[in-house]
């Protein structure tokens, strides 16, 4: 794997984007998870949670959204590798506290490179999904927190976020 002067991998030696050379690496299970929530206003957040929304069931339909984002992410996202998922996972609960909804994602794989970017693809094709459902009632509605929270397998080992 080559690596730029700045320490990125996804640039050769010359400072061209280019997809890395995972041909080398060693085919490992992997597991990555991502966060992030959507808030919105109060009245929003009622009618998505009692279910009354006029597009339908908005977690539902986020959900499987967020799972076919995971899967779509090397299409979405030029130099990642199109990867064999062997799991997707996405969970939205409902924050009273926010208001709003929070969004986790697992994603499972066993190859030569990480899952983390179909993890964050999936957060935010959720929320995206959320937003979208329920924009008639409630544009001001806010993405954020969009993270990495767990990483495993590989080289580079375990990352959880503190």
């Amino acid at each position: 794997m080559s690596t730029h002067a700045s320490g990125l991998t996804h640039f050769d030696s010359k400072g061209d984007a280019h997809m890395v050379d995972v041909s080398d690496k060693a085919v490992t299970a992997r597991v990555a998870v991502a966060e992030g929530w959507i808030k919105m206003a109060p009245q929003t957040f009622d009618i998505i949670r009692e279910g009354r929304a006029k597009k339908g069931d908005v977690l539902g339909v986020a959900q499987l959204a967020g799972i076919m984002g995971a899967k779509q992410c090397s299409t979405l996202i030029p130099l990642c590798h199109p990867l064999p998922i062997t799991k997707v996972a996405v969970e939205l609960t409902p924050d009273p506290d926010l208001p709003g909804v929070r969004i986790e994602a697992t994603v499972k794989t066993t190859g030569q490179t990480g899952v983390e970017m179909e993890a964050l693809t999936a957060v935010n094709v959720a929320a995206l999904t959320v937003y979208d459902m329920s924009k008639a009632v409630d544009k001001a509605m806010e993405i954020g927190g969009i993270r990495v929270v767990l990483k495993d397998g590989g080289k580079s080992g375990r990352y959880e976020a503190e």
